[in-house]
């Protein structure tokens, strides 16, 4: 165990995100995403929320400053304008845990997967509310 990090963080996921440099994205994914299919090393987090793994990584981790969409989302297939009850959790959740708040961005669901597919690592979590996806891009610490 260590002081002040969130126990949700494991000891891969946090490898995963000191490895990981400036630019670098990761995904946290709901349960129906096809996590180990897409490519990149998928980490299982099958207990948790994909709300708490996002306040979680937002707690040690700096979302990237100098682009203007660090977070993207998957639209909802046939109502791209829809706002998902896991997105407008994870735009609450930005805009109270982020270093640098940002609005949430949508990507139309294949340019979606085709996103996570060079993501460096991809977080499988438990979450069941549907279009619980989101791609983070790591910034610096000034």
């Amino acid at each position: 165990m260590l002081r002040n990090i969130d126990p949700i963080l494991s000891p891969d996921l946090l490898h995963t995100l000191r490895a990981m440099g400036h630019g670098d994205e990761i995904v946290i994914a709901d349960a129906n995403f096809p996590g180990t299919s897409t490519g990149p090393d998928c980490i299982r987090a099958d207990g948790s929320s994909a709300s708490d793994v996002l306040r979680a990584v937002l707690s040690v981790m700096p979302l990237d400053n100098f682009v203007s969409d660090p977070a993207l989302t998957m639209q909802v297939v046939g109502d791209p304008d829809a706002v998902p009850d896991a997105v407008a959790d994870f735009q609450r959740i930005i805009n109270e845990t982020a270093d640098n708040p940002a609005d949430v961005q949508g990507l139309e669901r294949f340019a979606f997967y085709d996103r996570a597919a060079t993501a460096y690592a991809i977080v499988q979590t438990g979450e069941r509310r549907l279009y619980g996806n989101i791609i983070l891009k790591k910034g610096v610490i000034g």
